[in-house]
């Protein structure tokens, strides 16, 4: 019964975990989608100046609830988008000339001041293009947040689930020794005394369910990075979380929960039999 409690809680945590690196990998590219947002980039027609560019700087600069300014060439442009695709970035040398604008980086602080960049910037000379992505980041905090809310009802669903398979075990064991439990009692055991034993027993099941689940999700979430890790960073311009971080957090945060369940699960199961 040990062993099944301990392959029950270990599914658990997997699927626990499961969710826990979804989360946070999303929440990961939700916070690089919402720098682009507080980031609006005014693309420049070749034929302006680097003169004719600070005066449209100057008046960006006008704009309440603008923090930040800077103006961008289009080769520092090419070397970021290089850094950026890391060892691939070689296949950015086989373009011939520079297909990149000189641009302007606009950091605004206030969603009103997004806006009246974006207004001002399509009324100016010399723009091409403008890229600010408010409804995209919208959306995207929208789905972030549901997906949140629907991973923790699932979580406290399965930790639930998980409390009772320990409970149910351990009160099988109280059964098979309620004799010997029964004469403790009559000559003065106290029910901490008496439930000290199944607690350590339920915290060591959670224990175990809690390395073994690591170690699966810790393999199993290297071998996706080394596999399609890469080819994330250079399509949706983000990296996913790395596995030392992945693995220290899991390993704290499941040894919590194990312990936890079976601690819980022992003390349900002992009290109905302790206070009779």
């Amino acid at each position: 019964m040990s062993l099944a409690s301990i392959f029950s809680i270990s599914a658990m945590l997997l699927i626990l975990g499961l969710f826990f690196i979804v989360a946070v990998n999303i929440n990961m590219a939700t916070e690089a989608a919402k720098q682009d947002y507080e980031t609006v980039q005014v693309y420049l027609q070749d034929e302006v100046t680097f003169e004719e560019a600070q005066v449209l700087i100057d008046s960006f600069k006008r704009i309440e609830g603008v923090s930040e300014t800077q103006y961008l060439d289009k080769e520092t442009a090419l070397l970021q988008w290089k850094a950026k695709w890391g060892e691939s970035g070689y296949l950015l040398d086989s373009l011939g000339n520079n297909p990149l604008p000189n641009s302007i980086l606009i950091t605004v602080s206030q969603l009103e001041a997004a806006d009246q960049v974006v207004l001002k910037a399509g009324k100016a000379q010399g723009i091409e293009d403008v890229k600010y992505y408010k409804e995209t980041v919208e959306k995207l905090l929208k789905i972030t947040n549901f997906i949140q809310i629907g991973a923790l009802i699932i979580m406290v669903f399965l930790i639930i689930v998980a409390v009772v398979v320990v409970s149910n075990t351990i009160k099988l064991t109280v059964f098979a020794r309620s004799r010997e439990i029964t004469m403790m009692k009559y000559v003065g055991a106290t029910n901490w005394f008496i439930r000290g034993p199944f607690l350590v027993e339920g915290m060591l099941i959670g224990i175990f369910s809690a390395l073994i689940s690591v170690g699966i999700i810790a393999l199993t979430y290297s071998k996706i990075s080394e596999l399609i890790g890469q080819d994330v960073f250079i399509i949706l311009s983000t990296p996913m979380v790395p596995v030392s971080f992945m693995t220290i957090n899991l390993i704290s945060i499941f040894l919590a929960v194990g312990i936890s369940i079976g601690a819980c699960g022992s003390i349900i199961s002992m009290r109905r039999f302790l206070d009779t």
